[in-house]
């Protein structure tokens, strides 16, 4: 069945809108080229996005013609403003973009852990007011919130969970009830795979699992191009997972004895102190990060100068053995899973960086008949901020570019 003239009109505003988005501002003649439509329906559509406020000329083509065909269009940025948040269990970091994701302000706030559960919250919802109000954003349009723990696939409410401060779930709760915009929460490790898969290292990937590896480890599933959160919300929880090399089993109260006792912040930081390496971590940094990275600029070093010195060798002792542990979690996840890529990321996964996954990359292709390439995350702790700013903008143009009701 052929599309009613409104529907018609609906879809192509939508792609153009699209397009804008994804290759910035543009002429009539390079919309009517990239969409396949006439130059009439694409006037009428130049058109209507004006009239709606969604589109705006900014600026001409250097072209020696003038007139309409000279024009570069773009979307109205500042049409709408979002917010995201990285809620972590001793501090929260804010920014606060544009209807693109162009960042307008930011900033991080410590909590410490005898922070009461409302001094806590006041703290962190006024640390975004500010930062919104700093941005010029008068009105936030969507607000995207990433944090530890599970969030209910159902609800959409992030989930009570033992282990974690009061003051998360609170936190949303009260933004919710407090902001007259959309307010989403997701999975930190989740929302690090969105932004990896967007922009870093699992770019054009419909199939993938990323490790978190930061203070503690997580896992994020992505199959077939969609995100796979399981029946509880608590697909990826790969810190509990059963594996040899420890005293004894995780229950479910605690996660000591599975995956995170090998290579959680902490038993990084014991493996270093094993073989003599010291670091000095960045203020809200995993001191393991800082380790890793030591550890991967001492290899190098020798490798550059092809003279291996007793510090060197240390580091790439310490390196292989990490890589053993990360490589027996990345196997179970294979032979349950077949990705086909495994990313490693978070502050840890970066620090060690192409190195320490061609490490567990070569180590898991001799446990594993599937070949799974690894690759190290390109975004850091960063990816859990800018997944949430994504997931913000998704939400603000999926409302605002949708077709107005007939």
């Amino acid at each position: 069945m052929a599309a009613s003239p409104s529907t018609a009109r609906a879809i192509n505003d939508r792609l153009a809108l699209r397009l804008l988005q994804q290759e910035g501002p543009l002429t009539a003649g390079q919309l009517k080229t990239l969409t396949g439509l006439s130059r009439p329906t694409v006037a009428d559509l130049v058109e209507r996005l004006q009239g709606s406020g969604l589109v705006e000329v900014v600026g001409e083509t250097g072209d020696r013609r003038r007139g309409p065909n000279a024009r570069l269009y773009g979307i109205v940025a500042d049409r709408a403003h979002l917010a995201a948040l990285d809620v972590r269990t001793h501090s929260v970091s804010v920014v606060v973009a544009d209807l693109l994701g162009a960042t307008l302000a930011e900033a991080v706030l410590p909590i410490g852990s005898d922070t009461a559960t409302e001094a806590a919250v006041e703290r962190a919802a006024a640390l975004l007011e500010r930062t919104a109000e700093e941005a010029g954003a008068v009105r936030l349009h969507s607000v995207g919130i990433g944090a530890p723990g599970l969030v209910d696939p159902v609800t959409g409410e992030l989930r009570d969970t033992t282990g974690l401060p009061a003051w998360h779930r609170r936190l949303v709760a009260a933004l919710q009830e407090r902001l007259p915009a959309t307010v989403l929460v997701e999975n930190e490790t989740n929302l690090a795979a969105l932004a990896e898969q967007r922009l870093g290292a699992a770019r054009g990937q419909d199939t993938f699992v990323l490790l978190w590896l930061g203070h503690g480890v997580g896992a994020a599933v992505v199959l077939d191009g969609k995100l796979r959160r399981g029946a509880s919300g608590g697909a990826g929880e790969i810190g509990f997972l059963p594996v040899p090399g420890t005293s004894r089993l995780p229950s479910a109260l605690g996660c000591e004895g599975g995956f995170h006792t090998l290579v959680g912040s902490a038993a990084i930081g014991e493996l270093a102190g094993e073989y003599g390496i010291s670091a000095v971590a960045a203020p809200q940094e995993p001191p393991a990060a800082a380790l890793v990275r030591a550890a991967v600029e001492t290899a190098d070093a020798a490798g550059e100068r092809d003279a291996p010195t007793p510090g060197s060798k240390a580091a790439d002792a310490f390196l292989g053995v990490l890589a053993d542990r990360l490589a027996i979690g990345a196997a179970a996840v294979g032979a349950v899973l077949d990705p086909g890529r495994i990313v490693l990321a978070g502050e840890v996964g970066h620090a060690g960086g192409a190195g320490l996954a061609a490490r567990v990359e070569e180590r898991l292709a001799a446990m594993s008949p599937l070949r799974t390439e690894v690759r190290a995350g390109t975004l850091g702790g960063t990816a859990v901020l800018r997944g949430a700013l994504l997931t913000a903008r998704d939400a603000a143009q999926d409302d605002l570019f949708a077709p107005e009701p007939s």
